[in-house]
């Protein structure tokens, strides 16, 4: 299970914005539209994806970034970061029980 986010950006900024993206971990799958909503490229992210795997996607959004004047990023997560998420919230009251 996960969840999705999605990130409404200008061309010139998408390279480094799936570059903090795939940083920040968790992600299972990103995918970038256009303006209009018509999908332009998806591709999975896969736990230990780094540098030399990673160059060729790079490339290739870099030369969708060069056509593209506004677009959406769509980011799939694990939902492990949503559970920590609600570690760091507010606790429920501890339960008590008393065994006689």
């Amino acid at each position: 299970m996960g969840f999705k986010e999605t990130f409404q950006i200008n061309g010139e900024n998408l390279l480094q914005k799936i570059k903090e993206i795939i940083a920040e971990g968790n992600v299972n799958k990103i995918s970038i539209s256009d303006k209009h909503g018509k999908e332009i490229m998806s591709f999975p992210i896969t736990v230990g994806a780094i540098g030399l795997i990673l160059a060729p996607v790079f490339a290739a959004i870099g030369a969708v970034a060069a056509l593209l004047t506004e677009c959406t990023i769509t980011v799939e997560r694990n939902s492990e970061k949503k559970e920590e998420d609600k570690k760091d919230g507010p606790a429920d009251p501890p339960t008590t029980i008393t065994v006689n």
